[in-house]
């Protein structure tokens, strides 16, 4: 999560979104998933590009680690975005990390 100073002095967490960025020709569109701040634009500058998404021909090429770890992080999907992740196996690996950090803080303990 990343801060940002409001008024008053005060510190407001930003949410962190994995969402689609649009680009391409008009009626040929392709999507970005990138991480963004959730209250920049569609289009804006993306903090990190995560994958490729092309609804045409249903092409999806994906940075797994870096989804993972950002979802780790508690960064939140789209609906869209959530469904590609899903037919990918992606939340699969989040809970198999997350398994594997739990056992072995109680084995340190």
């Amino acid at each position: 999560m990343q801060y940002v100073t409001i008024e008053r002095g005060l510190l407001c967490k930003k949410m962190i979104k994995l969402r689609l960025k649009r680009y391409g020709k008009k009626r040929e569109a392709s999507y970005r998933i990138v991480a963004m701040n959730s209250s920049t634009r569609r289009d804006g500058r993306p903090l990190e590009e995560l994958g490729f998404y092309n609804p045409r021909n249903n092409e999806t090429r994906l940075d797994v680690p870096a989804i993972v770890k950002r979802l780790q992080q508690g960064a939140q999907p789209t609906d869209t975005v959530r469904d590609i992740l899903r037919k990918a196996n992606v939340f699969e690996q989040v809970g198999a990390g997350a398994n594997i950090e739990s056992s072995s803080t109680a084995a340190v303990s």
